[in-house]
């Protein structure tokens, strides 16, 4: 069932989500050479704590394999859903995505952005600027009205017209009131997905795109899933809330 947010609870989330972006941003600063992921989530934890909100993630999922961490640190061929090791130590040339979810007054909100560590390579950059391009590309179609597969259809053009493909088994979802919240939104046009975005609806759009092909595999932590050709993977998300006319981005500055 798709939940309509309330006025109220879209200002709630209007909160949440700057509170998340400025996170996000003092948590791109930490991806460098050297660090380790373990160190980034510990920040991460640190700073929605002090801004009295929960880490929605940490905890998540199955109470015999729950989550274990505030933030999913994914690193080069790893899409989503990396856990946080102190071994985990970044190189010069790595891609690293940080998907970070908050619980802010009852309301959450939902974002991911992919950061280069240091100098990396052409297909690198591409990759991260097309998945940037594409989950924007997505976001300035939408209004009320706009069906959920017009949004997959630009996202999986862009991907394909720049050389890479997206992942079809991982997919964008409402979120608000829980972290998962329906309906499921693909990155590419689902024969099976009839939908349309609805006025006071508020969702997560997640491109991941790869550079390879769209197969991914899930490790044996049960959580990370990574490509299956072992090729780079990049990631961007934002929450929104549809509007009549066009779309708010509720986790930007």
């Amino acid at each position: 069932m798709i939940i309509i947010k309330s006025l109220k609870e879209i200002e709630l989330m209007r909160e949440g989500g700057k509170i998340l972006a400025e996170i996000m941003e003092r948590l791109g600063k930490a991806v460098f050479p050297g660090n380790n992921t373990f160190e980034i989530n510990k920040l991460a934890k640190e700073l929605i704590l002090k801004a009295k909100g929960t880490p929605i993630f940490e905890g998540y999922g199955d109470k015999k394999n729950p989550y274990p961490a505030a933030v999913c640190i994914s690193v080069n061929n790893e899409i989503v859903h990396g856990i946080p090791r102190k071994e985990k130590i970044l190189e010069i040339g790595d891609i690293v995505k940080l998907d970070i979810g908050i619980l802010y007054k009852g309301m959450i909100t939902d974002m991911a952005r992919t950061y280069p560590v240091g100098k990396i390579s052409s297909e690198a950059q591409k990759l991260i600027e097309t998945t940037r391009e594409a989950l924007n590309v997505g976001i300035k179609i939408i209004k009320a009205g706009t069906k959920l597969n017009d949004y997959g259809r630009v996202v999986e053009k862009h991907a394909k017209l720049n050389g890479f493909s997206v992942v079809y088994d991982l997919v964008g979802h409402g979120v608000g009131k829980k972290l998962h919240e329906d309906p499921f939104i693909p990155n590419y046009p689902a024969k099976h997905v009839e939908s349309v975005f609805k006025e006071k609806m508020t969702v997560a759009l997640e491109p991941m795109i790869n550079a390879g092909t769209r197969y991914i595999k899930l490790m044996p932590d049960g959580w990370t899933y990574a490509t299956k050709d072992g090729k780079l993977s990049a990631h961007f998300e934002d929450t929104i809330v549809v509007k009549k006319n066009g779309v708010e981005i509720l986790t930007r500055i």
